[in-house]
């Protein structure tokens, strides 16, 4: 089986894009490949984050990403800082970087616009990137589209490695799913959904309640006109709520056209809400009982012990190209 490696950052709590965009892929995935799955929280430093928020925050991605569907008796579901090997080849990726390569990378541009003074890790966040996916000889890195300039150097770095020191890293290959949604914020069509979002407005959780959901979809914005129709270049904000409608409920959107045809937003918008409370309700469902019993901890300390499994030879035979010993490795 070909092997698959992506990673969810615990920023937030996870919002309606990042389930339809990415995790109900991962799902799908997880019958066809060799998944590993990791909550990226040493990714989550690049900005400060409150301790013990981050800590609840790491264990809550990781039972909703169960609770959405992936089984951790299939793919390998760990905590990234569990796995040390990612601290030690992130610099050894780093080292192999350039500061033009990194310096062009168009996400931090975007991070760090505005800001008086940004962290050293915000800048070489795509070196440790690089170093989560080549850490296991992954085939398929399934990204969005703002991420495929980071994978794109994960394989420049891995062809530049190989080439100074011998064949060391499988060179991996970016896929942006055709099945995966890409939404956009509900207060903003132009951006992605984002649980970074400065709009209370703008994202729907995955954790929200059904009164938060109907609250936020009455307030979702739209476009000229009453009719409901398809077309992102007229009318972004409705091709988006129609993307979304189409996902969660698993309708077609040629057949939502059909259904609200002559009927105007407060219709659609109710049926909308219904569909996406519908949608996260199971979720939210085994979340709360994972949660309550303990089982989310155990997948991750058994993902971390088969992530090292793979991991520690790998970085082994890295160092060992480079001429660093391995002395603790056996």
């Amino acid at each position: 089986m070909k092997r698959v490696f992506s990673g969810v950052q615990p920023t937030g709590g996870l919002t309606l894009g990042n389930y339809l965009g990415a995790i109900k892929h991962f799902v799908r995935l997880q019958e066809e490949y060799d998944c590993f799955y990791c909550v990226v929280d040493l990714h989550a430093l690049t900005v400060p984050k409150d301790p013990k928020e981050l800590r609840t925050l790491i264990v809550d991605t990781a039972a909703y990403m169960m609770a959405a569907g992936l089984d951790p008796e299939k793919v390998t579901l760990f905590v990234q800082s569990d796995v040390p090997a990612h601290s030690e080849l992130s610099w050894i990726m780093e080292c192999t970087a350039t500061f033009g390569e990194l310096s062009r990378m168009t996400q931090f541009k975007e991070k760090s616009e505005g800001r008086e003074s940004v962290s050293g890790g915000l800048f070489t966040y795509p070196a440790l990137m690089a170093a989560d996916i080549l850490l296991y000889d992954t085939d398929v890195v399934p990204v969005g589209e703002d991420q495929k300039q980071h994978v794109e150097l994960a394989r420049d770095l891995a062809i530049r490695f190989n080439s100074r020191y011998g064949d060391t890293f499988k060179v991996p290959e970016p896929v942006i799913p055709k099945t995966g949604a890409r939404i956009k914020s509900l207060a903003d069509p132009s951006r992605k959904m984002s649980k970074s979002d400065t709009d209370p407005y703008g994202a729907i959780f995955l954790g929200d309640s059904e009164d938060e959901i109907v609250k936020k979809v009455r307030r979702a914005v739209t476009d000229s006109g009453r009719e409901i129709i398809y077309d992102p270049d007229n009318k972004p904000a409705l091709a988006n709520l129609l993307t979304i409608y189409s996902h969660c409920a698993d309708i077609p959107i040629e057949k939502l056209e059909e259904m609200y045809a002559g009927k105007g937003y407060a219709d659609f918008k109710k049926g909308l809400a219904e569909a996406v409370i519908q949608c996260l309700k199971p979720i939210q469902k085994r979340h709360r009982e994972m949660s309550e019993s303990g089982y989310v901890k155990e997948a991750l300390v058994e993902g971390a012990r088969k992530a090292m499994e793979v991991s520690t030879p790998v970085l082994k035979r890295a160092k060992e190209r480079l001429g660093l010993p391995n002395h603790m490795m056996g």
